[in-house]
């Protein structure tokens, strides 16, 4: 398969216009560290946003950055910590899960909505996006959005792309929030709740005036995974609190005492409190080298539980819970089971599984994404013919 690396927007805006007179399809990749994510069918060649890089505009004091999509995401964490500023939705790297290689790029990070720990607080990714340069299928190079923060012209279109995983054009450039880095963080961890109880400690965390930004649930199958063992023996429930070092030792020590009367209580210090959301945002436990599918089910805080529960009458799965319990991370042990837990997701409430890991035997039977209603498969299906008329970026990539 040919691959092709534009290192202009006009270069690829040539290219995607030749393969959409010729009808051929086009793989449109960042650096390719989901590589077999999704349902993908047969493509004449791959077409990388990694030609298009490098730190366009980036000024502390105005809380913004422009990147071309390529440039790889350490590059953009570096240059932000050395501002004082991060990106708040905290974006996963998919290599050890994925067993990939390459290097995560930003284009990547926003095509795929890639969103951590923190989302459950500060949002997604498409929420810190503010503008976007891209190519659609006709060739022509398009601009939503601007540069500054008050400026949402087009910002429709802008959250539009972010999240259609190359479907409906090629990113080029993007423009994002940065907002300041917490000086410090502390992290608070309940020991010995089982699954249930760790939903209601963490519903009652969130509810108190502490500023929680992180709440996750490591089941015992998974605990003794993080922190090379360092975390307290059994079920364990973590909440963090981040910013300024007084602010965040006292919101520490409060949250500290109002949980305890869940369970023991213990506190991780700015270091592995830092590492430990690192493995979590990663999925430490699940990146074991296996191809056992790994699926990423986004639900009410309140029904994760009950779902994992449901499921493990009927089948061999593992998982654990981060925002709050709404995102379960979920390894099955032989077969996708998409059929059951999906039915499971709807009769709960309702919310969106997505198989992130599959062998090629799995994927081919098994939709990658949730199936969208009718109504919204078709307008979903409408976007896509205005934005690529003849159908050829990532062909089989939503199904």
């Amino acid at each position: 398969m040919n691959e092709f690396h534009p290192t202009t927007e006009e270069d690829a805006a040539s290219l995607i216009s030749d393969h959409a007179v010729r009808g051929a399809a086009l793989v449109v990749v960042g650096g390719n560290t989901r590589s077999g994510f999704g349902n993908r069918v047969a493509a004449e060649a791959v077409l990388s946003s990694r030609g298009l890089a490098g730190i366009v505009a980036y000024n502390p004091g105005e809380m913004v950055m422009t990147a071309r999509a390529g440039t790889p995401v350490a590059e953009i964490e570096a240059a932000l910590a050395e501002g004082g500023q991060m990106m708040t939705f905290e974006p996963m790297d998919h290599r050890a899960l994925m067993a990939t290689e390459g290097e995560p790029t930003i284009g990547g990070v926003f095509a795929a909505n890639v969103s951590g720990p923190r989302r459950f607080v500060s949002g997604a990714a498409r929420d810190s996006l503010l503008g976007i340069r891209f190519v659609n299928g006709r060739g022509e190079i398009v601009k939503a959005g601007g540069r500054v923060m008050k400026n949402v012209t087009g910002l429709d279109l802008v959250k539009l792309m972010a999240g259609s995983h190359g479907t409906l054009g090629l990113l080029t450039e993007v423009t994002f929030r940065v907002p300041p880095r917490p000086k410090t963080e502390e992290t608070i961890v309940v020991s010995g709740l089982n699954d249930a109880e760790a939903a209601s400690a963490m519903a009652a965390a969130m509810a108190l005036p502490f500023e929680v930004s992180g709440a996750a649930h490591l089941p015992l199958t998974v605990g003794w995974c993080f922190l090379d063992g360092k975390l307290p023996r059994g079920e364990a429930t973590a909440l963090r609190v981040e910013g300024l070092a007084g602010s965040v030792s006292v919101r520490a020590e409060k949250l500290t005492a109002a949980m305890s009367r869940f369970g023991s209580v213990t506190r991780l210090a700015e270091e592995d409190s830092r590492r430990l959301w690192l493995e979590i945002r990663d999925v430490k436990p699940y990146s074991d080298g296996t191809m056992r599918p790994v699926w990423r089910v986004s639900v009410a805080p309140g029904a994760g539980h009950q779902l994992v529960a449901a499921l493990r009458l009927e089948a061999g799965v593992d998982a654990y819970y981060d925002w709050q319990g709404g995102l379960v991370w979920m390894r099955m042990e032989a077969e996708p089971e998409g059929d059951l837990l999906r039915r499971y997701i709807q009769l709960l409430g309702g919310g969106h599984a997505t198989l992130l890991r599959a062998t090629p035997a799995h994927r081919a039977m098994t939709p990658g994404f949730q199936p969208l209603p009718e109504a919204v498969a078709l307008l979903s299906a409408r976007v896509k013919e205005k934005f690529d008329p003849a159908g050829i970026f990532n062909p089989g990539k939503m199904a």
